[in-house]
């Protein structure tokens, strides 16, 4: 058998993620600043355009004001199916993977309280909303054997050799869910002025791997599965924010509102995986926990409605980021993540627009939704088709624009109605991997990829990723 020789082939070190895997940055941004959670189906319909409508619980998840314009107690409970394929392609090979989950995606209520008083006070209502969802994420991405690796190993009888690794496909593969428990109270005063507070409770729980798979040419071409330092890691999650808004009506037709939602502020619980070398030349490994406290941006969110008439109304939200997600620094792990952030991170600038047709007891609704990339233009060390590695300069790298297209239909039963709804989301990116470097005077060697030996690599490869998810929603309610 093969083993790693004494002889340590140095390689420079990357301006970027010199200890975090970008797993890490991606599940940062897309699982723990994502404020994309599901509502109910009309919400979800209309693309999350809610700021100035409001009138049931998923208000909470836009503009906690919006509980104070509902008149009648309501509940209603969706049920979600996520379909997600992602279309990974790297040297003009690609491969696609699909995954379908269904979960009872969002529950909510509200009780209305009207005050027999004559004050201009005449509503305060109490809302709770709950919304959970699968962030499952499988990108496996097409090897490309012109990528390879020179191993200085040792056989059996501690003859040096020279080895090459060809770099055979690599996976990205998230499992978890993430949930959002909602509580607010809404006040309406004098039908022309609204008022709002939400408390929000989050919750995440995930496994997260990187995986990639090299072939060695002295064993035959034989190709084993590398894991990346630190990784496998599981999270579990726990964070709380809080929520003020406003709707306030210039006329019977137009109307106006905005939100700010503090940071949230998480606490990580994390265990994870490190590889070293043994005295036996051979790679080992010890698994350890610790403690992470993250918080993620504040956001704004500005909006206008106009309801024409009880039959039709639309409504335009912008959304904001004040903010950019930082760690509290417990050594260079966390350093690193904030210096990345403070150097990358874009604010996030979202608008959303919704509309809704009523013809008699039918209800018609769609919206639309764009969401920036989250990072700036990133230039950094890349492997060609060819095998070559070369600076190069990248748009959407790691997360992407997201486009949100929604549908959806109705009836209404007076005290029973039942909704449908289907949205569309899109996003394509660059996908970086196979980084890791060196790290000095440290019995755990690199960060890089380890099996029976470690392959380090001072460049990343990346691919590209169309990813698409269709999202149906039902949902069943009651009012009384």
């Amino acid at each position: 058998m093969l083993k790693r020789s004494l002889t340590v082939m140095g390689l420079g070190a990357m301006f970027m993620a010199q200890a975090q895997d970008i797993s890490v940055i991606r599940n940062t941004v897309d699982v723990y600043s994502d404020g994309s959670h599901f509502g109910n189906s009309r919400y979800n319909a209309m693309a999350g355009a809610y700021g100035a409508f409001g009138g049931d619980a998923s208000s909470l998840l836009s503009n906690p004001a919006g509980l104070g314009l509902a008149i009648a107690d309501d509940f209603s409970a969706t049920l979600a199916v996520q379909s997600y394929k992602n279309k990974t392609s790297l040297a003009g090979s690609t491969f696609t993977d699909k995954v379908t989950n269904t979960t009872l995606g969002n529950a909510g209520g509200i009780a209305t309280f009207q005050l027999k008083t004559q004050t201009p006070w005449k509503f305060v209502n109490v809302g709770a909303n709950y919304s959970t969802k699968n962030i499952d994420s499988y990108i496996e991405s097409p090897g490309n054997t012109n990528i390879q690796f020179q191993k200085d190993l040792l056989d059996e009888q501690n003859t040096p050799l020279v080895g090459n690794l060809a770099y055979q496909g690599h996976a990205y593969n998230r499992a978890g869910h993430s949930s959002v428990m909602n509580i607010g109270v809404g006040a309406n005063y004098n039908h022309n002025l609204y008022l709002g507070l939400g408390l929000n409770f989050h919750n995440v729980n995930m496994d997260q791997y990187d995986s990639a798979a090299f072939s060695l040419d002295l064993d035959n071409n034989r190709t084993l599965v590398y894991d990346k330092q630190y990784t496998p890691f599981s999270e579990q999650s726990s964070g709380f924010s809080a929520t003020l808004g406003v709707i306030g009506k210039l006329s019977s037709e137009f109307r106006v509102g905005a939100s700010i939602q503090t940071p949230t502020w998480w606490q990580i619980d994390r265990a994870y995986r490190t590889y070293y070398e043994g005295n036996n030349g051979y790679m080992v490994y010890e698994d350890f926990g610790e403690d992470r406290k993250l918080k993620t941006p504040m956001k704004a969110t500005v909006s206008a409605a106009y309801v024409a008439s009880k039959n039709f109304a639309m409504n335009v939200d912008y959304t904001l980021g004040l903010s950019k997600p930082h760690y509290k620094v417990y050594g260079d792990a966390e350093t690193e993540l904030n210096n990345f952030a403070e150097d990358f991170y874009k604010n996030l600038q979202e608008v959303k627009v919704g509309a809704e047709y009523r013809a008699k007891s039918w209800r018609l609704r769609g919206g639309y939704a764009y969401a920036n990339s989250p990072f700036d233009n990133i230039t950094a060390s890349v492997y060609n088709n060819n095998g070559q590695a070369g600076q190069a300069s990248f748009s959407n790298f790691i997360l992407g624009e997201r486009n949100t297209v929604g549908l959806g239909v109705g009836y209404d039963f007076k005290s029973f109605f039942i909704d449908f709804a289907y949205q569309n989301v899109s996003s394509t990116y660059k996908n970086p991997f196979l980084y890791g470097s060196v790290i000095s005077n440290s019995p755990y060697f690199s960060t890089g990829y380890h099996n029976d030996f470690d392959v380090v690599s001072s460049s990343y490869a990346v691919s590209e990723v169309k990813n698409s998810t269709n999202n149906f929603f039902l949902t069943v309610g009651w009012k009384f």
